[in-house]
């Protein structure tokens, strides 16, 4: 399959947009920038062009995708019931970088959601990404373009190093703003549940509409045999080639233990001002006290490492709350849950 290359000269290019919906309408699957991160698009409502996406990404057959629309209403149609709480958070954060799960409607084929009952809905800010949903016609169900386990692609270059000759299409948007997945929470529970941390907060999600409980997945891997009910919250995912391990202390037992187990194949993953402290490679992902800039640059140094060809990656742990919640998520899955304490 020959990939097209489309980059428009301005979000409102009618014919690179046209362009792309046309390939959707047809059945095909166009990579697109949103806010977060790129996304692998196809007809929700279509299941043979869905299932699409999980060829080209090779994606488990158990894990979810997310809806995208346009505007508030397409949402009617694709769910069961819109409540209360629902319209609160699309008031508050739509358009932006939040999922909501809710009961789906019959017209949302199995495939996208893998059976089950529930449907993950967004929509996302890029002014792109709007333009194509609204000109396909049709919610674009969308997980991130990219090999299934690898690193989330932040710009057009990562998908077309995953994914040429795999996909009909890539619309360059330039390098998305948040620079991790949307935040996932689930209205489908007896208390709201966010299972997929993001740009938006924990904290700002129980402002909007109150109690709001933390899935156990955001910290620990799912137990054997659990289906995955949201996107990211599979053991081992956004894993480059390297080992990834996490340091977890204060800065000075991070540089004695990157010291004594570095190698010229290890890389140090720090933040911006504490590269004097190592010799070799070092790579730096925004600034300690600033999650935004480190969600930013997390999966685009990851995919640099393997560009390095480091063997292992030693990662300082970033915070845990905020936007930091959404940072050590991604990190924790990508080292496997391996973290030592220094």
């Amino acid at each position: 399959m020959n990939t097209l290359f489309l980059k428009p000269a301005s979000p409102d290019d009618k014919k690179t947009i046209d362009k792309a919906a046309d390939i959707i309408k047809s059945g095909g699957v166009v990579a697109i920038p949103t806010e977060t991160v790129y996304g692998l698009a196809a007809n929700a409502l279509c299941p043979e062009a869905v299932k699409k996406i999980f060829i080209a990404k090779g994606r488990p057959q158990d894990n979810p995708l997310i809806v995208h629309i346009s505007r508030f209403d397409e949402i009617y149609p694709l769910v069961k019931d819109v409540p209360e709480k629902a319209i609160k958070l699309a008031e508050k954060f739509w358009p932006g970088p939040l999922t909501v799960i809710l009961p789906k409607a019959d017209v949302i084929p199995d495939v996208v959601t893998c059976g089950q009952k529930t449907v993950a809905v967004r929509m996302p800010s890029h002014k792109i990404a709007s333009a194509i949903i609204r000109a396909s016609g049709v919610p674009l169900a969308a997980p991130s373009a990219n090999i299934s386990g690898r690193p989330s692609p932040t710009t057009a270059e990562h998908v077309l190093h995953d994914l040429d000759g795999k996909i009909d299409a890539i619309v360059d948007g330039g390098e998305c703003d948040v620079g991790v997945e949307s935040t996932v929470i689930t209205l489908c529970t007896p208390v709201p549940r966010l299972l997929r941390p993001g740009g938006i907060t924990l904290e700002q999600l129980r402002e909007t509409i109150g109690d709001v409980e933390a899935d156990r997945a955001i910290y620990d891997p799912l137990p054997e045999g659990v289906k995955p009910s949201s996107p990211g919250m599979k053991y081992k995912h956004y894993s480059p080639e390297a080992k990834v391990v996490i340091l977890k202390g204060a800065l000075e037992g991070f540089i004695d233990y990157v010291n004594k187990n570095g190698d010229d194949t290890s890389a140090v993953l720090c933040f911006e001002g504490e590269e004097k402290y190592f010799s070799g490679t070092v790579l730096t992902y925004g600034k300690k006290d600033d999650p935004s800039s480190q969600a930013h640059e997390i999966f685009n140094k990851l995919r640099l490492a393997d560009e390095k060809k480091i063997k292992k990656v030693f990662a300082r742990c970033p915070s845990e709350s905020g936007v930091g919640m959404a940072v050590y998520n991604r990190l924790l899955r990508a080292a496997a849950f391996t973290v030592e304490e220094v």
